[in-house]
């Protein structure tokens, strides 16, 4: 017997298979109403993926860590080039953001509509702010604001900064345990 095409998880976002690889998703992550996340994507423990986002694992593969959110609208898709989209721990990608083929390390942040190209790296703690454009290849460095169409080196950011980001991976840990309680 076929397995089902299709898979509602924690908290009412679908999964699907490609060439028979399914998500696996934490069980104390949320996968908000709308998402769709299809193939070789590994989602850790208390990350969200919110409404209507899209994570194509099909050319590659997507990873995500824990406590990492991927706000409303997003998309994350792979490079067929070789290009895995990898995503660390307590990582911020904002609204209607496109993650293509890029590495993010552990507390990194990219802002709304922001968008980042096949090998593109943001280092721990680095930030690619709203609007922005980061070209194939290019690495924002640990602790830097890039911004811009392309993105360019702006300044260095401040412990404020790097606190308030925390903070705002923390924000989203808890509202996706209400949601997953809403939800049950």
């Amino acid at each position: 017997m076929k397995e089902k095409f299709e898979k509602t998880v924690n908290g009412g976002g679908k999964i699907y298979p490609y060439k028979g690889v399914w998500p696996e998703i934490a069980e104390d992550a949320f996968i908000a109403p709308g998402a769709r996340i299809i193939g070789d994507v590994k989602i850790g423990n208390q990350s969200s993926i919110w409404f209507n986002c899209v994570l194509r694992g099909d050319v590659g593969k997507i990873r995500i860590g824990e406590r990492s959110n991927v706000q409303d609208g997003s998309v994350l898709h792979v490079d067929s080039g070789g290009n895995d989209t990898i995503i660390g721990n307590d990582v911020l990608i904002g609204h209607m953001a496109m993650v293509h083929g890029t590495t993010i390390e552990d507390e990194g942040f990219v802002g709304f509509s922001a968008m980042t190209m096949d090998g593109s790296l943001i280092k721990k703690n680095g930030m690619l702010a709203a609007g922005s454009l980061l070209s194939p290849g290019k690495t924002v460095g640990e602790g830097e604001m890039w911004m811009g169409r392309p993105a360019k080196f702006v300044r260095e950011l401040g412990e404020s900064e790097f606190r308030a980001l925390s903070k705002g991976a923390a924000k989203y840990v808890r509202t996706a345990i209400d949601y997953l309680d809403e939800y049950k």
